[in-house]
């Protein structure tokens, strides 16, 4: 089964009378359970592949199909379903709610999907415990680590059960112990888990785990 299908897929950014060119005439496919390495330079087009791929941004042209659902053509009822459902998003500054405790800022996904809150903070907190956080549910992110604040972000990229987890630079703002450990733990969802993990990222930590590698240039695939 694919996950991701993606044909000749553009995204093209008016500056003025000047376009910039994010990604061009992208093809890819990509196997539900794989892992995929997205690489390249600053500027290479890789958070621009990953903001198309999660939905929060559309093909200038081309068409691209993630989990069943063409984002180039979807409505935006489907596409904030698809965003809540189909795809958990991992961020390099992990987007937090700094009010909100731990388990609260876990949940919040399943509150807003419209689960009830006794179920949605069973769910968080089995998560938590499942990732060594059970600790740390009702501290708020300015009481945790790095590392503490990315597998928080990482619970609550797992809270509707989405078949496709999308990593942005997820180890950019950690140490190399902490990098380390959030790798491993992608790598334990592929794995354990069978959710099909894409990472955008500068770092070599994952590349023993991929099944797959991309490297961007200039907005094009010149090496997978």
């Amino acid at each position: 089964m694919l996950d991701v299908v993606a044909e000749k897929i553009t995204r093209i950014y008016p500056m003025g009378r000047v376009e910039v060119v994010g990604v061009c005439e992208i093809d890819l496919e990509i196997s539900h359970g794989e892992m995929v390495l997205i690489k390249g330079e600053s500027g290479s087009g890789k958070s621009t592949l990953l903001s198309l791929l999660a939905g929060l941004d559309r093909p200038t042209s081309g068409s691209l199909t993630v989990s069943g659902l063409k984002l180039e053509s979807a409505s935006a009822g489907e596409l904030t379903e698809f965003r809540r459902r189909s795809v958990g998003i991992v961020f390099q500054f992990f987007n937090l709610l700094p009010t909100l405790t731990v388990i609260e800022n876990v949940s919040l996904p399943a509150l807003l999907a419209g689960e009830g809150r006794p179920a949605a903070a069973k769910r968080a907190a089995d998560l938590l415990s499942w990732l060594g956080m059970d600790k740390r549910a009702n501290h708020f992110p300015s009481q945790l680590s790095g590392g503490e604040m990315q597998r928080s972000a990482i619970a609550r990229s797992l809270i509707n059960d989405p078949s496709v987890i999308l990593a942005d630079e997820p180890t950019g703002n950690l140490d190399s112990k902490n990098a380390t450990a959030v790798i491993e733990l992608l790598a334990k969802l592929n794995r354990d888990l069978r959710r099909t993990v894409i990472i955008a990222t500068h770092s070599s930590l994952a590349d023993r785990y991929c099944t797959a590698r991309l490297v961007l240039k200039d907005g094009a695939i010149v090496e997978s």
